[in-house]
């Protein structure tokens, strides 16, 4: 009878795991996460940006397309306000349209027709600055006066530059050729 005991028994099947094993696991795979947080954040910073210098430029080009189409000079004018910054598609003066915080599009008076607006809340950490307050594009020759620079600017990716010409074409870069936008020229 001594020798059945001495004869091994079959081992139990584990299933699943062990409460020690899945804590280890969360635990490298929370530590992996935070360290990636952070660039997945940089990487949505910079989406942000080129995406509203995507459509400043591309809109820059509307206006101008817009004017030579529609026979009838026509605006884009630049506000910055306390809530953020904003630009206008639009004819008339430039004094005669501006931007309402929060609203689809912008207030005009008298003969102006807004055409389109698009607003940049400051909350999202982007804007956009110009040095000038408003180009005009000629119907006739689809040229801009007067000239200007417009920038995108990101609190945290950097700033993109369109420099838009007196035949109303764009060019764009990036100041010091910024290694965190590669595929731009440098200003």
């Amino acid at each position: 009878m001594d020798s059945l005991r001495d004869t091994p028994r079959p081992t139990k099947q584990q299933r699943g795991i062990t409460l020690v094993e899945a804590t280890v696991t969360l635990a490298i795979l929370a530590t992996l996460v935070c360290g990636a947080a952070p660039s997945f954040s940089g990487l949505i910073d910079r989406q942000r940006l080129r995406g509203l210098a995507a459509q400043l430029a591309s809109d820059v080009q509307f206006v101008r397309s817009a004017s030579v189409w529609r026979h009838e000079p026509l605006r884009l004018s630049f506000y910055s306000t306390a809530w953020g910054s904003c630009y206008v598609v639009h004819s008339g003066a430039p004094s005669q349209c501006s931007c309402v915080a929060n609203a689809p599009a912008a207030v005009c008076t008298g003969d102006a027709v807004q055409l389109k607006t698009v607003s940049v809340p400051a909350s999202g950490g982007l804007s956009v600055r110009v040095n000038v307050a408003s180009i005009l594009f000629d119907p006739l020759h689809g040229t801009s006066t007067p000239t200007g620079t417009l920038r995108v600017v990101s609190a945290t990716a950097g700033s993109i530059h369109h420099v838009v010409n007196v035949l109303g074409r764009v060019r764009t870069c990036t100041p010091g050729g910024s290694p965190a936008l590669p595929g731009y020229r440098s200003c």
